[in-house]
């Protein structure tokens, strides 16, 4: 121990001698690490955040019945295209066939042209829904209040307006019981969903929410609806999926070998569809700065090269005078090791320096995990490692004789 102790003191102190020559050598570790450790926190910032926005939109405890799910090829896209619609019946047979399903809502989605006194919007997402839109979770109504059941059955223009929707189209003025024209059509305002914030700099909160049989006059009336579906309980939400499948199975009367004409999906089915789009991009976009790393290590060997050809008789005379081929290897095994781990260390601070201020100025999250830390400055301690291995051999094996001699 105390040997290794020695060897590393001798190094630190060669290091420290040479600190222009120090920096330089690891310069290249600092840009490699840098980059790879920025990647890796902007790379988990987005996975977080897509998580994030997909189980907020869908839900982990929901799914959602559609006309057709994910397709993968020309011919699932054909298939799909002749599937039936998803209708209001499809939602009544799932109720009444499904012990375990506690919620059913129908839903529907369009453009329309918005506009009141102040202010006109082109373009606002209304949305269609069914009276079990009041009684989800993720239904927060900050100002005002829900839509009522009877305004669903009766079909009255009624809406509640998303945060950002209500913003610029009322401005300073309390929207609540003022009207909003969508597409022409007034409608009584009631309530203000609660901010719900931005993905990607895009706005969540731009949308109006009014009865699905008001929605179904002002549009297409035989357009597909979404089924979205909650268990009684959360822990059996793969038995609601199996009981709303059979359900629907029967209601559209098909034999016990044809398939599903519909759709099931879920958080996972998104989160499934992601991960499978971008996890060979990422994987090669980490891939290709860490080839950098590469270079760095050879700057390294390079220079250790250059340091065992400078101090040949130096170490000559430490083995003249006992020194050990093990204890010069390990001295200079441990200079280039402290050296590449010094960048490391840089080289990590200055990349989640980095993912921040890109964090900032651009929509783009980024993320800081304690694994990414190890990881940056062990990679570059392995680095270090091997390829100065090399130069480390090379000046154990010098001949003392040979090496005091040499001028």
């Amino acid at each position: 121990m105390s040997r290794f102790i020695e060897s590393a003191s001798i190094a630190l102190s060669a290091i420290w001698a040479n600190k222009l020559r120090s920096m330089l050598t690891v310069l290249g570790n600092i840009v490699a690490v840098t980059s790879i450790i920025a990647v890796v926190s902007l790379v988990q910032g987005l996975n977080a955040s897509v998580s994030s926005a997909i189980t907020s939109q869908v839900g982990m405890d929901q799914f959602s019945v559609v006309r057709s799910g994910p397709t993968f090829s020309d011919e699932e896209q054909q298939r799909a295209q002749s599937n039936p619609r998803v209708t209001l019946d499809d939602a009544a047979a799932i109720r009444r066939l499904s012990s375990h399903v506690g919620l059913v809502m129908a839903q529907a989605q369009s453009g329309a042209e918005a506009k009141t006194p102040q202010e006109k919007l082109d373009t606002l997402s209304v949305k269609g829904v069914t009276k079990e839109w009041a009684q989800l979770p993720d239904t927060n109504v900050e100002v005002g209040r829900a839509i009522l059941a009877s305004e669903f059955d009766n079909a009255k223009s009624v809406c509640v307006l998303g945060y950002d929707a209500a913003d610029r189209l009322f401005g300073a003025l309390d929207p609540i019981d003022k009207f909003v024209q969508l597409n022409g059509i007034p409608f009584r305002v009631v309530g203000i969903a609660a901010k719900q914030g931005s993905l990607f700099g895009q706005s969540q909160d731009e949308y109006a929410v009014i009865p699905l049989k008001v929605y179904q006059r002002m549009f297409n009336w035989r357009q597909s609806l979404t089924l979205v579906i909650r268990p009684t309980e959360t822990a059996f939400v793969q038995t609601a999926k199996d009981e709303a499948t059979v359900a629907l199975r029967i209601q559209r009367r098909l034999r016990p070998a044809a398939r599903d004409n519909f759709g099931i999906v879920s958080s996972d089915t998104f989160l499934a569809i992601y991960n499978t789009a971008t996890q060979g991009i990422f994987a090669i976009l980490i891939g290709v700065v860490a080839l950098s790393l590469v270079v760095g290590g050879i700057v390294i060997m390079n220079i250790m090269l250059m340091v065992v050809t400078e101090r040949t008789r130096e170490i000559g005379l430490r083995k003249a005078l006992g020194a050990r081929r093990k204890d010069i290897l390990w001295q200079i095994l441990t200079e280039s090791v402290t050296l590449s781990t010094f960048g490391g260390m840089i080289g990590t601070a200055m990349g989640f320096l980095v993912a921040f201020v890109i964090s900032r100025l651009s929509p783009l999250p980024a993320i800081v995990e304690p694994w990414a830390v190890v990881m940056g400055i062990s990679m570059t301690a392995i680095v270090g490692l091997f390829f100065g291995m090399y130069p480390a051999m090379r000046a154990a094996a010098l001949d003392p004789i040979e090496a005091l001699r040499r001028e």
